[in-house]
């Protein structure tokens, strides 16, 4: 166990809260809300997460959300969560919920967003752990289904900082959002979208392009493109990357092969996050410890990637300086410093 990395000030900004749902959590809230599940027990379950790519995932990860149905669901997810973040040093989160996946089960989006904002301000009050939330349309469904889901929200814009992209990457261009994601910005949200995970490189110069997205989830199809490679370092665009999750759903073979260092040393403003982190083995601790056992990261690189989460995050300049000397504080305790 690295007590520097255990220590380290974090910032998340790929976090998918629906992702968060261990299996003891699954069980617990079917019991709740008597629903009866495809699997005998938690180790069943678990032995479902041995995935083969995406797709195979998202079948198990729809199927596990069947059991969050009330307002009290979304906030014993959220804060499990934010309990396993604020005991990892994680600082600031920006959260993505799913809100096709509930309403079209008949949840009413108020108690979607209402449930995981309450955990979230308490996670405020009580730890200054700061958050944002991102609404991710789903990108297997249609456009006129994400035209509804905005429409929807707008009761809710206040508690809601951005728009993301999600679900299906194979087949569903971000060209096929163009539209949707123009009225979203007119209306003044953030928006980032998943890009470059298992689709090309060209996902992630459409997202930038096409839907202008300011921050890309996953890119990391970017490191065999240097000119996309040149581009988002020249122009700081950020890549929020998940190390397990890559391996997990092969996006790499082994953690020896994934791109993060390259990506990292090309001048790309990488940044490490956990994903899906009850499917993909690990929160995130475990994902930086993941980059430094299998790739062999060292502590000065994993510090550069901590302050690159800063740099993307969605705080204030004045929130964002506090808590890069904070990190930038911890890596000088370890003896490291950085050139800049």
């Amino acid at each position: 166990m690295s007590t520097f990395i255990n220590g380290l000030p974090k910032v998340e900004l790929h976090l998918h809260i629906e992702g968060t749902l261990e299996p003891e959590m699954v069980f617990a809230l079917a019991g709740r809300n008597g629903i009866t599940l495809d699997y005998a027990d938690e180790r069943a379950l678990k032995a479902a997460y041995d995935f083969k790519d995406l797709q195979s995932f998202l079948d198990v990860y729809y199927q596990g959300m069947q059991v969050l149905l009330t307002e009290q669901d979304f906030f014993d997810m959220t804060w499990a969560y934010l309990e396993r973040a604020h005991a990892e040093q994680v600082r600031h989160t920006e959260i993505f919920f799913d809100p096709q996946a509930h309403t079209d089960r008949g949840v009413p989006l108020a108690a979607v967003i209402g449930g995981i904002h309450r955990a979230l301000e308490q996670a405020r009050q009580q730890w200054g752990l700061t958050s944002r939330l991102i609404m991710s349309f789903l990108r297997h469904l249609s456009e006129d289904s994400a035209f509804e889901t905005l429409h929807h929200a707008e009761p809710f814009r206040h508690q809601l900082s951005g728009i993301g992209l999600d679900s299906s990457e194979k087949g569903n261009p971000p060209t096929k959002f163009t539209h949707v994601y123009a009225a979203a910005r007119e209306q003044g949200f953030r928006l980032v979208a998943h890009a470059g995970e298992e689709g090309p490189a060209q996902y992630i110069r459409d997202a930038l392009d096409i839907l202008r997205v300011e921050r890309i989830d996953h890119g990391v199809a970017a490191a065999g493109d240097r000119h996309l490679m040149e581009r988002l370092a020249r122009e700081r665009i950020p890549l929020t990357v998940c190390p397990l999750s890559n391996l997990k759903l092969r996006v790499v073979e082994r953690m020896s092969e994934h791109p993060m260092l390259r990506l990292l040393h090309a001048g790309v403003c990488v940044t490490v996050n956990s994903d899906d982190p009850a499917y993909f083995g690990g929160y995130m601790n475990a994902n930086y410890r993941a980059l430094q056992d299998g790739l062999g990261a060292t502590d000065g690189e994993l510090l550069q990637m901590a302050l690159n989460g800063v740099e993307a995050c969605w705080l204030s300049p004045e929130e964002k300086a506090v808590l890069a000397r904070e990190i930038r504080a911890h890596g000088e305790a370890a003896g490291i410093k950085l050139k800049h």
